[in-house]
């Protein structure tokens, strides 16, 4: 039994990046030593095993084989006779397919180090078109590794081309797609991610909703950039900025506005009415990837409400009471502060205002805190029940946001 350190650990070691979790190949084995060994199975598609002691993941050398159409379609080989030059051949990437041996010393049969210091994502091999996960796993990398360099390889580019020229793409189950798209979220670029699946045509496949958005004119004045597709670019890397990590601030900033693909021509560059008109695709897109309630509810807010935020200090008290209800604010005080980041995001993702203040973020959470500080205890002495009470809560509550409001003049 030989083991070997793979994977990302070994190629995030050799870019720089802090450790994260570890995975190991285990050559010349089988799932009955393992266990003998006080390994635990915990694969369902092959032979993965957890470490005893440190719990990490330890899988048997395999090669698979192509069988069907689709990411799950293959014949998986897991024999101690494979070696690890074969089980490092069936990765994704070179970058991906370096191991590192006990002694430190590595094992990097298809250029990955090279690759590594040109900044170059590359496919290992041809088995790389039977899977169209991986077109969407070139699209996330990108998105986390854009930053330090990195570009597509020419040949992997017109690879993937081809396979979403070829129909693969359309095999992909959604609950796969949403892991992929949610990764790519939580990296420093987004937008890189978006780019990479719209280069090779995945983009139309995936998500058409927002590939609708590029070619679309908006307000040059408003938006220096024009182009919303590439808004939503600058949208998503400036989420990712204020909220790194934060997959649900991601996903609001990249579907709150989608209804500006659905403007009227003769509307052309005004998109009158266009976060109405967002929420059905948002809700289309939600349903049809899967994408949990959370995420789904926090789009659909941002999607309709961004427009209100921006003119926070224009509208009624009522009116900021009534835009906090609608948001179940008061139930949920974090949906506001969510929606206070993507709303930022929004108003500083467009060139050359990417520095730009946006008081509105601080000033809705502080007038949803003084709303909600009234309770439904503070007017108890008036002895309502039902809607009359709820309409004397609503009151009370538009009045805080009042005293709120005038305390912040007489203070500026």
């Amino acid at each position: 039994m030989e083991i070997y350190l793979v994977g990302g650990a070994v190629r995030d070691r050799l870019l720089g990046l802090p450790p994260g979790d570890r995975d190991w190949v285990v050559v010349g084995s089988t799932p009955e030593a393992m266990l003998s060994a006080g390994f635990r199975a915990v694969g369902r598609d092959f032979p993965v095993f957890l470490h005893p002691d440190t719990g990490e993941e330890h899988a048997l050398a395999r090669t698979e084989r192509k069988s069907a159409r689709g990411h799950r379609g293959f014949v998986v080989d897991a024999a101690p006779t494979v070696t690890l030059e074969e089980d490092l051949g069936r990765r994704d990437f070179s970058i991906n397919a370096i191991a590192e041996r006990p002694d430190g010393s590595l094992v990097d049969p298809h250029g990955g180090q090279a690759d590594i210091e040109a900044r170059v994502l590359r496919h290992v091999g041809p088995a790389f078109s039977e899977d169209p996960l991986r077109v969407l796993r070139a699209a996330r990398f990108m998105a986390r590794f854009a930053a330090l360099g990195f570009t597509v390889a020419d040949e992997t580019g017109a690879l993937m081309r081809g396979m979403v020229a070829g129909g693969e793409l359309a095999d992909l189950v959604p609950e796969r797609v949403w892991q992929e798209l949610v990764r790519a979220l939580r990296s420093p670029r987004p937008s890189a991610f978006l780019r990479t699946l719209r280069d090779c045509g995945a983009l139309a496949v995936v998500l058409p909703e927002v590939d609708a958005l590029y070619g679309v004119p908006q307000r040059a004045e408003y938006h220096p950039e024009v182009d919303t597709g590439v808004h939503v670019e600058l949208v998503c890397d400036m989420a990712a900025t204020l909220a790194p990590g934060d997959d649900a601030i991601g996903f609001a900033a990249l579907v709150h506005d989608l209804g500006k693909a659905l403007t009227p021509d003769d509307e052309l560059p005004k998109h009158i009415q266009h976060e109405q008109r967002g929420v059905r695709p948002v809700r289309e897109l939600g349903a049809r990837l899967r994408v949990p309630a959370g995420h789904r509810d926090l789009a659909v807010v941002a999607c309709r409400e961004h427009l209100n935020v921006h003119r926070l200090a224009e509208l009624r008290d009522s009116t900021v009471h009534d835009l906090l209800a609608r948001c179940d604010g008061f139930r949920r005080p974090e949906r506001i502060g969510q929606l206070a980041t993507v709303c930022e995001a929004d108003k500083r993702g467009r060139t050359g205002l990417q520095d730009q203040p946006y008081p509105q973020a601080a000033e809705l959470v502080r007038l949803r805190d003084a709303a909600a500080a009234v309770t439904g205890a503070d007017i108890a002495h008036l002895e309502l029940e039902g809607p009359a009470f709820g309409e004397a809560l609503r009151k009370a509550r538009v009045a805080a946001i009042g005293r709120a409001r005038a305390l912040r003049r007489d203070a500026g």
